[in-house]
């Protein structure tokens, strides 16, 4: 072995969000009980192209002393694996934000129309893909997993959902299953939720993202209450029912 530059991480400081994951084109980082972890020195050429992805400052780079740097190995660890997430560039407005609702008012909108409804959401991102896996605002939260068509069929979305709810919206079905479900594990584990409501689309394939929801609470081991509404391409509700995350969906 020789003495080499190599990826370090603080798992102090790491909050499991996997930006670095998506950042390391050799797929020498991974996610493993919610810390982003090294794998393989082998895997690592110790150039650093994670650390700037690192919102919480939890990569430095170190020198010791480690295996060579293996491209041979590295190519076969990427034939080998499944790839479950694409690349997401990083960005600014993915920084994690309470949105307090006290400061908005309701604005007014021309002469003889009706006054602006007022959003209620009170978190940023919502995104399943950028939210933090771990957050202050998730302690002791209501969590709602919402479909992202959701919004465009209920009308009354913010209304009847949104109050007093931390939210975070996917697609099953154009996005990644497994990374979907890996970093809900991640937050379940992560936080101390009060409770899980799951709003999505009559559709067949939205009701993946419940099935999601249910494998990621078991791996989690949480038992969280859970309700499931399911709304209607029509823009109507047509069940909400509690579920036992301890049994079947």
């Amino acid at each position: 072995m020789a003495v080499r530059h190599m990826v370090k991480i603080d798992e102090e400081k790491c909050d499991g969000c996997g930006e670095c994951v998506t950042a390391c084109a050799e797929g020498a980082i991974q996610v493993i009980d919610g810390k982003a972890r090294l794998i393989s020195d082998t895997y690592c050429d110790g150039l650093g192209a994670c650390l700037g992805e690192c919102l919480r400052e939890a990569i430095s780079i170190e020198e010791r002393e480690a295996a060579e740097f293996n491209e041979e190995a590295v190519k076969k660890h990427l034939a080998g694996r499944e790839v479950e997430e694409p690349a997401v560039s990083a960005c600014p407005g993915a920084a994690a934000r309470v949105i307090d609702r006290c400061e908005l008012v309701d604005m007014k909108g021309e002469p003889g129309e009706k006054s602006a409804v007022p959003s209620q959401l009170a978190n940023w991102p919502v995104q399943l893909k950028l939210a933090p896996a771990q957050s202050p605002n998730l302690e002791g939260a209501d969590l709602l997993i919402a479909a992202d068509c959701v919004p465009f069929a209920f009308a009354d979305f913010h209304r009847k959902f949104l109050p007093g709810k931390v939210l975070m919206i996917g697609c099953p079905k154009l996005d990644s299953a497994g990374f979907y479900r890996k970093k809900l594990a991640q937050i379940f584990i992560q936080n101390k939720l009060r409770s899980i409501q799951v709003v999505y689309m009559e559709v067949p394939c939205c009701f993946g993202l419940v099935h999601l929801v249910h494998e990621s609470l078991k791996e989690s081991g949480k038992d969280i209450p859970l309700t499931l509404t399911k709304v209607g391409i029509k823009g109507d509700i047509l069940e909400t029912i509690q579920v036992n995350t301890g049994g079947e969906v």
